[in-house]
Formats: structure tokens, C-alpha cells, sequence
């Protein structure tokens, strides 16, 4: 059978079971929060899953092994995503989710607003969603035209609107839940995609096993085995220089602090997946996936190019040129699944919740007036989903940026949202009119250091970011701005019922006072200046030393993950903290009339 024919029908089977949960969600989803958050019912498993598939997406499938053929092992780095963006989990899933159930919120902007009392961060909020999810999603659909052109002859344009079409039937019909259990089949594609592809590369006959490859790996020039410097002054990256690599991954910690993920983490049925998804899930499996099989794939795309064996052009070439080099039918049509799955589990989820963010924050709120049946704010919720659908769809057909570097730009939307997570969940203490302002400046400190002023001494536009927003935030503090005596109270009521419904054990203290060493610590070993001790540090059953480093230092890294998600309780949560929040509730939004 002619391979492409495998794509298709596996194709077929996949359309017709993303549109089966798309209508089953058509048909049942009656009530707004059941639409937009799954009437707070995600089970574990499926959370579990599909969380870690819209966490990684098609810019990991796609992306990153380009990327990695473009700039060699140096970018290898980012797969300690695996670990910083469950690490933002960590640090604010189960207090959102607390917040959630307590005072009712459906989105990240009531959360907010509530807190600093003040509607324009409820404004920047919805901007920041907006630009997030337009710009990420995009990528995706980037990734998807790419891979449909060189698998299957389609040409691009046509292959990013079916994607695209495909994603947005069934998150408008579905709402939340449907992408959710969509997510569910969607991670194992993902995973079982790049596995697969990872290992009939590295095993390929041009290669001879392991072995071969290895050798092949010595003949490379050293700028794709070696982190080139510490910083770079001037504009641009310099290359992936230490601080871009460290900075790179706040961009990616922008992720699971983005208001997609708050507003998925209001809609789970309990908290427990949560701890279970940030060691295992991420940082065991995905990074398995991503430290040695993606790297096999970049890599070995490098080497068949030096030797004339591939051409790829531009980042997003690599993958699909792999897939058609070395897959057989049926594991093509597998991989191709796995591709397009990978697309899909992120795009489908921030457009959903892009869509919800819009709705409720600004026509339900400020042009209804909080006024509006289940059904309006449903059927506007879809309305707003299809424009962000439609945005993502222009910026894809008109971006030439690489995938990536689209994504890390993408995700600084989420990182500038530490500002106001940290003053929710840990108390970090700066005035309301401090927190809009630093927002603000943030926005614009992402554009200007993207598209003005590229990467200022080899930092990443995240970095910027939140360096700005915080420095604003805390400047006006430092001026002596106060908040009003009602957000004073407010915020002392939130911080005193947080301190007791999930106040560490005595362990759990002891781990605390420890992680705040051994996370920073790691952060300095495996991202940052560290990074050039592992140019030459060690080499281990044929890996160079920049890879063995990256190796010893995610085993690493799984061992602190465990630690801070169960040892120092940052994710755990017991029956008696579940049956607080579910009695102990001071509802301050309204859901519909």
C-alpha cells in the first residue's frame, strides 16, 4: 500500500474521534462553566495526560528536533523544559485550583481582579491570553502545514486551514472537556511519535546503530558541540550563549503560568493529578522522549546533511524529511498521527480557553453587564474561539520567524504572569497599581526586545519581561503607592485562609527550607553558567560531554522534582484540604442569570 495512504486513513480514524467528542460536548455542555472550565470535573487521568501534551505540542514534536539540526546540541538545553515548566506547576496548580473551588472563579482575570481589586488587571490579563494564544497556536499551525506539504504533497495553505478546521470544530462545538479527552489520545500519539521517529533514525543503515552514530557525532565543528560563552553584549543571541539558555527556559516556564493553563487548572475535579503529572508524566517521560530521541532526530538530520543525504532548508523541514526518509508506511501514517496530535493538544486548549478568557472578561462582564443566559455565553464563547481560530490562522501564513523562536515568544505572555501569581499564591507584596503598571510595561519589554531591539545582551524576551514588570511593580511600591484599605483586607483574608488550608507538615518545612537551595542551585548547574563545565565535563557510553551533561542533569532534576512536588508537599494535597475546599467556598463571581 502506498505509504501516504496510511496517513490518510489513520488520519480519517483520528478526525472522526476528535468530532465525536466535539459534538458529544454539543449536545450535553448546557451550562457556561461546564462549557468553559468542564464544570470543574476533569478527572485524573485525563488531566494527567492531556495536560502534558498541551504542554509540549507540535513546537517539541516539530520544532525542537529542527532547531536542534539548525544550532546543534547547544539547543539540546531546552529539553530541560521537561522540568521548568512543571516546575511553575508546582509552584502555583494546586493554589489555583484552591482559589478556584473556594471563591468560584472561572477565569485567571477574576482571580486577579479579585485580589488587587482592580479591573485593569482583569484588562491585561485578557491582552496577555490574547497575544499568547494567537501567537502559539499559530506556530502549531505552522508546524502542521509543513509536515501535510513534505508527507503528504499537500500544499501549505491548504494543509493549515484543514488543521486548522479541525481544531476549531471541535473545541467551539465541545468547549473544554471535549479538547481535554481529545489531549488524552493526543499525548500518547505525541510520545509514541517521537520515539518512534527517534529510533528508526538512529538505527538507520547510513547510521549502523548507536555505534556509527556516535562516531559520525565527533566529526561535527564545535559550535554545534559547545556552548559558545557566558553572554553576548550587543543585540541578538550571540548564539545560545549560558544566560540565553537560562533565560530561554523562563519563556518556557511561561507555559503552566499562562491564563490557559490557570483557567484548565480551575476546571479539574481534584488537585491529586497534579504532582503525579509534574514528576512522572513531564520530566520522566516526556523527558525520555526528548533528551535522547529528539536529539537523535536533530542530530541526525545534521550528519545526513553534511554527508548528502538531506536538504532541509529551514527548521521545519527536518522532522517531516526524517519521516519520509526513514518510516515505513504504517509507522509513517503512525508518526504523522503523532505529529499532528502534537499540533493539535495546544492549539485546541488555548484557543478554547482564549475564547472563554474574551467572553467572560469582556462581553459578559462589560457589554452584557453580567447579564446573559448559559446558552448566549456559550454560543459567544464560541464566536470568540472562531476569531482566535481565524488570528492564528494570519499569523501562521504570515510568519517566517523559525518555529521555535515564534514559541519562545509566544510563551514570555505566560512568564509575565508570575507577577501576579506570585502575589496571589506566596504573597509577594506590591500595590494593585504596581501590579497594572508592571503588566504593562512587561507587554511592551516582550515587544520591543522581539521585534525592536532583538535579545539585548544574549537575554530572551522573557527574561525582559518579567525583569520589567517586576522592577515596575516594585518601584511603585518602593515610591510609597498603597493600596486602599478594602484590598488590604481583602488580600489579608485570601492570604490567611491559603496559609491554612495548605500550610506545609514540619517534613514538608525541612524540604521547603531545602529545595530553596538544591532548585536554584540546579538552575545554575543545568541552565546556567554550568552549562559551559559541561563542554567538556564528561562522556559516557559514546555521548560527547555536552549531552552527557544534559543527561546527568535532568536524572538530577527527576529526583528534585520528586522532592519539591511530594517531599516538600508543593503538589500534594490530602482528603482534609479537598474537603475544605469544597465547604469552605465564598463565591464572588457570578456564572450566569
Amino acid at each position: 500500500m502506498d505509504p501516504k495512504m496510511w496517513v490518510y486513513i489513520l488520519l480519517g480514524l483520528y478526525i472522526i474521534y476528535c468530532f465525536w467528542w466535539g459534538l458529544r460536548g454539543f449536545f450535553t455542555e448546557k451550562k457556561a462553566a461546564g462549557y468553559a472550565i468542564a464544570g470543574r470535573s476533569i478527572p485524573f487521568i485525563a488531566f494527567l495526560m492531556a495536560a502534558t501534551a498541551a504542554s509540549f505540542s507540535g513546537w517539541t514534536f516539530i520544532g525542537h528536533p529542527g532547531l536542534i539540526w539548525k544550532a546543534g546540541l547547544v539547543y539540546a538545553y531546552a529539553s530541560f523544559y521537561v522540568l521548568t515548566i512543571p516546575i511553575t506547576g508546582a509552584f502555583f496548580a494546586k493554589r489555583n485550583w484552591l482559589m478556584g473551588k473556594r471563591y468560584g472563579f472561572i477565569t485567571p482575570g477574576d482571580m486577579f481582579a479579585y485580589y488587587y481589586n482592580n479591573e485593569a488587571v482583569r484588562w491585561l490579563t485578557v491582552i496577555a491570553a490574547f497575544l499568547y494564544s494567537i501567537f502559539y497556536s499559530g506556530l502549531q499551525l505552522i508546524a502542521a502545514a509543513k509536515l501535510f506539504y513534505w508527507v503528504a504533497g499537500v500544499p501549505q495553505t491548504f494543509g493549515l486551514i484543514f488543521m486548522a478546521f479541525i481544531v476549531w470544530f471541535y473545541v467551539v462545538t465541545g468547549g473544554l472537556k471535549a479538547s481535554t479527552w481529545v489531549g488524552v489520545l493526543q499525548f500518547c500519539l505525541l510520545v509514541g511519535g517521537i520515539i518512534l521517529l527517534g529510533f528508526y533514525t538512529v538505527t538507520s543503515p547510513l547510521f549502523g546503530g548507536w555505534s556509527g552514530f556516535a562516531q559520525s557525532l565527533s566529526g561535527l565543528e564545535d559550535k554545534y558541540m559547545q556552548v559558545p560563552g557566558l553572554i553576548h553584549f550587543g543585540l541578538g543571541t550571540g548564539g545560545w550563549t549560558a544566560v540565553m539558555i537560562l533565560t530561554y527556559m523562563f519563556a518556557l516556564m511561561g507555559i503552566q503560568s499562562s491564563p490557559a493553563f490557570t483557567l484548565w487548572n480551575f476546571g479539574i475535579a481534584s488537585p491529586k493529578p497534579l504532582a503525579w503529572q509534574q514528576v512522572f508524566m513531564s520530566t520522566f517521560v516526556v523527558g525520555l522522549a526528548l533528551f535522547f530521541f529528539t536529539a537523535f532526530q536533530g542530530m541526525g538530520a545534521r550528519i545526513l546533511m553534511m554527508a548528502g543525504e538531506l536538504a532541509p532548508k529551514v527548521d521545519g523541514d527536518v522532522v517531516p524529511m526524517l519521516m519520509t526518509k526513514f518510516l515505513p508506511g504504517p509507522v509513517l501514517g503512525l508518526v504523522f498521527l503523532g505529529a499532528i496530535a502534537a499540533i493539535h493538544s495546544t492549539a485546541a486548549p488555548y484557543i478554547g480557553t482564549g475564547g472563554t478568557i474574551i467572553q467572560r472578561d469582556v462581553w459578559w462582564r462589560y457589554v452584557r453587564k453580567q447579564g446573559g443566559s448559559h446558552s448566549e455565553q456559550i454560543w459567544t464563547n464560541r464566536i470568540f474561539a472562531t476569531i482566535l481560530a481565524a488570528a492564528a490562522v494570519i499569523v501562521s501564513l504570515t510568519s517566517s520567524d523559525a518555529i521555535v523562536m515564534i514559541g519562545g515568544f509566544a510563551t514570555a505572555f505566560g512568564t509575565i504572569m508570575y507577577l501576579c501569581l506570585m502575589g496571589v499564591h506566596w504573597g509577594f507584596r506590591y500595590p494593585s497599581v504596581g501590579v497594572v503598571l508592571g503588566l504593562l510595561a512587561a507587554i511592551v519589554a516582550c515587544f520591543l526586545t522581539y521585534y525592536v531591539w532583538k535579545y539585548p545582551l544574549s537575554i530572551h524576551t522573557a527574561g525582559w519581561g518579567i525583569f520589567v514588570g517586576l522592577a515596575v511593580a516594585y518601584l511603585c511600591r518602593g515610591i510609597g503607592i498603597k493600596d486602599s484599605q478594602e484590598t488590604i483586607d481583602r488580600q489579608k483574608e485570601v492570604r490567611e485562609w491559603l496559609d491554612s488550608v495548605d500550610g506545609p507538615s514540619e517534613k514538608g518545612k525541612v524540604w521547603r527550607s531545602r529545595m530553596k537551595i538544591l532548585v536554584p542551585l540546579w538552575y545554575l548547574l543545568a541552565l546556567g553558567p554550568g552549562v559551559l563545565i559541561g563542554n567538556t565535563a564528561i562522556t559516557f557510553c559514546g555521548f560527547p560531554p555536552i549531552w552527557a551533561w544534559q543527561i546527568i542533569w535532568w536524572i538530577v532534576g527527576i529526583v528534585m522534582m520528586w522532592a519539591l512536588c511530594f517531599k516538600a508537599e508543593m503538589s500534594t494535597t490530602s482528603e482534609e484540604q479537598i474537603r475544605r475546599a469544597d465547604v469552605e467556598t465564598m463565591d464572588v463571581t457570578k456564572e450566569a442569570d
